[in-house]
């Protein structure tokens, strides 16, 4: 399996398992895609994530999606910075989304982070993908 944008993959993989009602899904598994994983979880987006006992390659990330009263926690999704159009921003630009209800993840020089801790932190950077 060849995929060219693993986090691209992986937000479409959880946006589409969320609108079917899955419990859990199935992502490649990358050290950007455990990062940002791992600010979803922090943040309450998604239960829980582990690694596929696997011999093959390439290496699975189960993700167990979150509900609330049978609703998707994730409504809303979206990949901001792509391979051909990067988005970068100061602290000082980034908005906050829904009033400060969504996230907005980005990858910092101190990791990947949300947007509430790379306020912070002073710290602006690319901006990944933003969930609500």
């Amino acid at each position: 399996m060849f995929v060219n944008d693993l986090v691209s993959d992986s937000i479409t993989r959880i946006r589409n398992a969320q609108r079917a009602g899955k419990g859990g899904v199935l992502v490649l598994k990358s050290k950007m895609i455990l990062a940002l994983l791992g600010v979803l979880l922090e943040e309450g987006y998604i239960r829980s994530f582990s690694e596929v006992e696997s011999s093959s390659y390439p290496k699975f990330l189960k993700v167990d999606l979150k509900y609330y009263r049978d609703s998707p926690v994730i409504s809303e999704i979206t990949r901001v910075s792509k391979p051909g159009c990067r988005f970068y921003t100061s602290i000082a630009n980034l908005k906050e989304m829904y009033g400060g209800l969504g996230i907005s993840v980005l990858s910092t020089s101190a990791g990947v982070v949300s947007d509430r801790m790379a306020r912070k932190l002073g710290l602006g950077g690319e901006v990944l993908c933003r969930v609500f």
